[in-house]
């Protein structure tokens, strides 16, 4: 960044920090006060923000393997989301703390009456889960630690190797990650259930997470296109609307596997599958779900077809945050209903966690945005991409 873009950098990262710490003091506190809802809303708040820097490694791979003008404009921005992996495996290790206050399979009396949790204890106990924990993150960290090294080789040196590089590893490492996924949705996420399984879980959390990372790096491309460094990477060949178009593109899927999966446990009716939906359209839950149903998916969909509203940085970062916000809603409607199936509600605990790891996320977010060029250096691709 320039050095004018510097100084206000700098102060977000310090306020952001600062909350941040503020925030997980407040946890520490509440594990001693609540510590089941503290877990709660810690598991809450640590997926959503694990799932921008899965996102934005999705979508960096993406670009790379298709070369994609539309990444140009914002892949610094996905760069220095999948920067903050290593910290967020770091506070990741909190939940281990709290596997008891979590997961059924930690309950003796909960496993004593479902013969199903039984049959899964070889696999579902604390080693494993810790095991498989440390083996995801430190696959997701080996190809973060990849992607940014040869972007940084791309940026000093005008071989093409450290391009082909990046290409290379992308393909496979598309692969990859709804893989490891897999295995993390299983053990974090599903075994919050003692009976729940579906093999479509991580891949809608996947496009989930990359429609998060979507919808914030286009609210920041909003936030920054005054500075004159952008306005290269912007006047792309219609960048911005080819930024909405894979907006759109990634709503509808979302929308497409959710009502996907919905569809087949409803009609296949099996107590152990439908209990999953059944405790999150009753009752309160059900505002939840039109709230998901408007601002996830309708609302965005059909503004997202018009060509004006991709074209205007406002109208598209007003329909990212719209997106943003309604991700928020989903991180929660899918963890806390496994934890509390009575009502509908958001614990204090779970805000106060969110804002704890969302400020230190945010500041090694914006820690990693400094000193490196918003325009990438000597990517051939870029070159061709670029106006005459």
């Amino acid at each position: 960044m320039s050095s004018n873009a510097i100084s206000p950098v700098r102060r977000a990262t310090f306020i952001s920090a600062t909350v941040g710490i503020l925030g997980l003091a407040g946890c520490i506190a509440g594990w001693v006060l609540s510590p089941a809802t503290v877990f709660a809303g810690y598991l809450f708040g640590h997926q959503f923000f694990l799932g921008l820097a899965l996102g934005a490694l999705g979508l960096l791979m993406t670009h790379h393997l298709t070369s994609g003008y539309w990444g140009y404009s914002v892949r610094r921005f996905l760069e220095s989301a999948v920067g903050t992996l290593p910290l967020l495996a770091i506070l990741f290790v909190p939940i281990f703390f709290g596997l008891s206050h979590l997961y059924p399979w930690k309950n003796p009396a909960i496993v004593a009456e479902s013969e199903i949790l039984r049959s899964r204890l070889y696999y579902l106990n604390t080693p494993g889960y810790i095991i498989r924990s440390a083996v995801v993150f430190a696959i997701w960290i080996i190809m973060a630690h990849f992607l940014l090294k040869w972007s940084k080789q791309q940026d000093a040196t005008a071989s093409v190797e450290p391009t082909r590089k990046l290409r290379t590893l992308s393909g496979p490492g598309l692969v990859i990650y709804p893989v490891t996924m897999t295995f993390a949705a299983l053990d974090w996420l599903m075994s919050l259930e003692k009976n729940w399984y579906s093999t479509m879980f991580a891949v809608m959390l996947c496009i989930g997470q990359m429609l998060s990372a979507l919808a914030l790096v286009i609210f920041l491309l909003s936030v920054v296109r005054h500075n004159p460094q952008f306005a290269p990477v912007i006047s792309i060949d219609d960048t911005l609307h080819k930024i909405g178009n894979l907006l759109l593109a990634f709503t509808m899927l979302w929308a497409y596997l959710q009502f996907g999966q919905l569809l087949i446990i409803w009609s296949g009716n099996l107590p152990n599958e439908i209990s999953w939906y059944l405790s999150r359209v009753a009752g309160g839950w059900r505002w939840a779900c039109v709230f998901l149903f408007l601002f996830n998916f309708f609302i965005p969909f059909f503004l997202l077809l018009m060509r004006p509203v991709k074209r205007r940085f406002q109208t598209l970062a007003s329909v990212a945050a719209c997106i943003l916000i309604a991700r928020v809603v989903d991180v929660w409607w899918t963890i806390a209903p496994s934890l509390d199936q009575g009502h509908l509600y958001f614990s204090w605990w779970a805000v106060v966690a969110f804002i704890g790891i969302g400020g230190i996320w945010t500041a090694a977010f914006l820690k990693n945005l400094e000193g490196r060029p918003v325009v990438p250096l000597n990517d051939p691709r870029f070159a061709v991409a670029m106006p005459a």
